[in-house]
């Protein structure tokens, strides 16, 4: 059933409306009764964020791909057109036929961020499903997630039917295909993902598993309640990603997006072990693509959207062995079109300062560099493994080969950081700045972000108190009054964002009922500086008995169970700790 009828007229007074009518170039729609099964990939962030995100653009090409399925694109909708949805009766619809989500065999979220948690529930409200897993019944969608924050799903398990651990790819078709024959079959949805988890692997069913807590309030365990719910969930992995899926002919957005490029995934994995990185651990092992393979993919691709800039995408840019050959093989096919190639935030190493000079012989996009830490005393504690020398030699090439601006990522409030240390990443930044004086005379410009650290589950760090709201903003403070050039823009992210951020990214299950009033009162696209409201979540966390302090606060004893001890997140924990006790003989070693 398309709804358009009913939502044309709502697009009269929204911002942005194409973002909401779909007929895209190369959007796919299919004929409801031609396939056997109809899967809807939702993005809990606006359009423009989520039609940046090659993930999606990688399962929605993958199931149309195939005759007997069918993929259709649904984004959390503005406030203002979610307003105007709920006044009119108008449900969550997909972009493709206009149909409402509820109609789809198979609901599935992509999970990249835990500030997020608040849009899916929202979502699934607005879309007239039933939010809790436990209540669905025989004609509802399966909803399904994966994603990064899959492998600590805790604080929405009540509402997600299914997670899927590691590479979707590897798994998607079986699900959709499985929902379709077993949609309408249970009354009850604990039999329904019974005989999902039988059929499948790499899949955690919440409702088969059952959550107990001590009487102190501090997690105890979470422990299998049917025979057919693994102890221990694996992750799917792509074993051969050369020939794995990519999508060359992706939807090209129809209003202005994040990123507006060919985003080319070079490389999955990471070849390093920093111990503040989820991702460098969730995506072992490394795997990478050749250039034939890589030109050939870029080649198609430009030709189906005409994008005027290429991506080299992967966690560790700067360590695919290839690189070189790579970025002169695309210079020869696409110096002439004026494609610009970028890449993005770099681990620094010796090699990367020929990559100025490479890059400066097509057209120019972003340089970025990532040290993380100001100090080598902070960088080994992180195993963040780079020297200074090469990350001040590499922007001195960048501000050579005629960069403007280049952008550097830092972080604060790491385990075992002092004072001195912030005070040697403020020398470090305006040392990056003085780089272009040898070309220019003067100071370069410099776009730095700083981020608070926020432990991650599947992390050496995992066990770790974090910095306290006020501890970040006097580092903040500190930052500001040593770097006071006009040629640095110095944006240190939120902290009150990030303590929230912390609270949940470690949570349990505790905190679905937190997120639930959160939605109920408000509180959606938490990401975004005009939505975030720390003192609302603060008042909700009280008056749920969630004591921030002590999910945020408390270093974790090296026995305590965690609620994501069940799913495979890489490492080993036994590895992940002696990691963590290296880190801090390796704080001890070079103390300050």
């Amino acid at each position: 059933m398309s709804l358009w009828p009913s939502i044309e007229p709502l697009l009269l007074n929204v911002q942005a409306p194409a973002q909401y009518t779909g007929g895209e170039v190369n959007s796919i729609r299919k004929a409801t009764g031609s396939v056997r099964a109809r899967v809807a990939l939702a993005f809990p962030d606006t359009y423009k964020i989520g039609m940046s995100h090659l993930g999606l653009a990688i399962l929605y090409g993958l199931l149309n791909r195939e005759p007997d399925l069918a993929a259709e694109r649904v984004f959390a909708p503005w406030t203002d057109m979610e307003e105007r949805m709920r006044a009119a009766g108008v449900p969550l619809y997909s972009l493709e036929s206009k149909s409402p989500v509820r109609e789809f065999d198979v609901l599935g979220f992509s999970l990249q961020y835990e500030l997020s948690f608040t849009n899916v529930v929202n979502m699934l409200d607005l879309a007239g499903i039933p939010l809790r897993s436990r209540d669905r019944g025989r004609r509802d969608p399966l909803v399904i997630a994966g994603g990064s924050c899959a492998f600590q799903p805790e604080p929405i398990a009540e509402f997600i039917d299914v997670f899927v651990l590691g590479d979707g790819e590897d798994r998607m078709l079986d699900i959709a295909r499985a929902a379709a024959d077993l949609r309408g079959r249970f009354d009850d949805r604990a039999d329904y993902v019974r005989e999902l988890v039988r059929r499948i692997p790499n899949l955690y069913a919440p409702l088969l598993y059952d959550a107990e807590w001590n009487p102190d309030g501090s997690f105890a365990s979470l422990h299998p309640n049917c025979p057919e719910a693994p102890l221990f969930v694996q992750r799917a992995q792509v074993a051969d990603f050369e020939q794995s899926f990519f999508p060359t002919r992706p939807v090209v957005p129809a209003v202005e997006c994040v990123h507006e490029r060919i985003n080319l995934e070079i490389m999955r994995g990471c070849p390093h072990a920093c111990r503040f990185c989820q991702a460098g651990m969730i995506k072992l092992p490394v795997r990478a693509r050749s250039v034939e393979t890589l030109v050939r993919y870029a080649q198609e691709t430009y030709a189906a959207t005409g994008y005027d800039e290429i991506a080299l995408t992967s966690l560790s840019t700067a360590d695919y062995p290839h690189l070189e050959e790579l970025m002169m093989r695309l210079k020869e096919v696409f110096d002439s079109r004026r494609v610009g190639l970028s890449l993005p935030s770099l681990r620094v190493n010796e090699r990367i300062r020929s990559i100025p000079g490479i890059l400066n012989t097509i057209r120019k996009a972003g340089f970025t560099m990532a040290p993380e830490a100001g100090t080598e005393r902070m960088r080994k504690v992180i195993h963040k493994l780079i020297r200074d020398e090469d990350l001040y030699a590499a922007a001195t090439a960048a501000y050579r080969e005629g960069w403007d601006v280049i952008k550097v990522y830092y972080m604060i409030g790491l385990p075992h950081e002092t004072d001195t240390d912030i005070d040697a990443t403020c020398e470090a930044i305006l040392r990056t700045s003085r780089c272009a004086r040898e070309t220019t005379g003067r100071d370069g410009e410099l776009n730095v972000t700083v981020s608070p650290f926020v432990p991650k589950a599947h992390t050496p760090f995992q066990w770790d108190a974090m910095a306290s709201p006020d501890r970040f903003r006097a580092i903040r403070r500190r930052m500001h009054d040593r770097i006071r050039s006009r040629k640095i823009h110095l944006k240190v992210h939120d902290p009150e964002r990030a303590y929230v951020e912390g609270i949940i990214s470690r949570g349990d299950r505790r905190l679905g009922p937190v997120i639930e009033r959160a939605v109920k009162s408000g509180l959606t696209f938490d990401a975004w500086d005009e939505r975030f409201d720390y003192g609302r979540w603060m008042a909700l966390f009280a008056a749920s008995g969630i004591d921030p302090a002590r999910h945020n606060f408390r270093e974790r004893d090296e026995n305590e169970p965690f609620g994501w001890d069940h799913l495979d997140g890489g490492p080993p924990r036994r590895t992940l700790l002696r990691s963590r006790v290296k880190a801090g003989k390796l704080a001890e070693a070079y103390a300050v």
